[in-house]
């Protein structure tokens, strides 16, 4: 039963992708002009003078002269090859600019979504519990200014209270000279050093919106007659709630799971320029504001990617969690 819902999942994707890789190319083409004539316009802002002539062999080296559906199908047939185009703007195959920060974007995204979860699930279900109690309205004012603060401005604040008051700055993920430095166990501890401050600033308003989420639904769940019941014939609290309220109450949390992949990624653009972090976000916003078209897809391609995949796992963890919900 799980191999047959999995290998139709899987069908899915393949034709979701296809689709995303035709709008993603068509939303990418939709600005006026291309890469071209803004490299152009920059030489020209600088004092440099092009001809016509060579402005045309530009063109046509990075196949800019065809029209856009033949620039499309000769993109999709070399996607399909596993080539994902050159970028104009690097000069350098795509994969190659994707792949290089993917590690630390995969790292940085896989941690912020465990911290999400580990600062949301307890806090909401102590919320749910102690509805109206002190700690209640603190993590209720906490949710809402976490919620209402964008992302990059709490970075600054860190930025700013870290530096003033101990001195220490919290850009990038490593010190300077590691970066480049090959991996060894010093390395890794300078990483580790560096990730909590970029975790904290990603996973709060996620958390935020996910507290008020569980404390919502598990208060529904508790109000329920099967609830009453289970502690009329004298079921042990903790049991009673682990059991069945919240395993209930989670399921809006895990099939989250698929939004939440991506937009921490593309949602952490910012951030992540504001804190120098080595990921594909900054990535993908200088591809958008230098028309790069062919890394600006690949970038859109690898999100798509991971939002099909984080779909995925929601709802084989949905069905595993929730006993009302089957594969079939």
């Amino acid at each position: 039963m799980l191999g047959r819902f999995i290998a139709r999942r899987l069908l899915y994707m393949v034709i979701l992708l296809v689709a995303m890789s035709v709008v993603s190319f068509i939303i990418i083409q939709l600005p006026p002009g291309d890469y071209m004539e803004s490299y152009i316009a920059r030489l020209q802002a600088e004092g440099m003078q092009i001809d016509d002539s060579a402005i045309a062999a530009l063109r046509k080296r990075y196949g800019l002269d065809q029209p856009p559906h033949i620039q499309f199908l000769t993109w999709a047939g070399r996607l399909l090859k596993g080539d994902m185009g050159r970028s104009f703007q690097y000069n350098r195959p795509v994969a190659e600019l994707v792949f290089e920060r993917v590690p630390m974007t995969v790292l940085v995204t896989l941690a912020s979504l465990l911290v999400t979860y580990l600062i949301a699930v307890p806090i909401g279900i102590y919320s749910a519990t102690h509805q109206y109690s002190l700690g209640d309205f603190v993590a209720t004012a906490i949710g809402f200014v976490g919620i209402a603060m964008p992302n990059f401005l709490f970075a600054l604040i860190l930025m700013w209270a870290l530096y003033k008051w101990f001195g220490l700055g919290i850009g990038g993920l490593f010190s300077q000279g590691m970066e480049t430095a090959p991996w060894n166990w010093a390395k890794v501890v300078d990483l580790v050093k560096h990730l909590p401050a970029p975790l904290i600033v990603i996973s709060v308003s996620g958390a935020a919106g996910l507290i008020r989420v569980l404390r919502g639904t598990l208060l529904d769940e508790l109000g329920k007659q099967y609830v009453q019941s289970a502690r009329a014939v004298g079921l042990p609290e903790s049991r009673l709630l682990f059991k069945y309220p919240v395993r209930i109450a989670i399921t809006p949390l895990i099939s989250s799971i698929g939004w939440m992949l991506p937009s921490l990624v593309s949602g952490s653009t910012v951030v992540s320029i504001v804190l120098s972090l080595p990921t594909v976000g900054p990535l993908l916003f200088s591809s958008l504001t230098q028309q790069d078209m062919y890394l600006a897809g690949g970038i859109v391609m690898f999100l798509t990617f991971m939002t099909v995949v984080g779909v995925l796992l929601s709802d084989i963890l949905l069905a595993l969690v929730d006993p009302r919900i089957r594969f079939e």
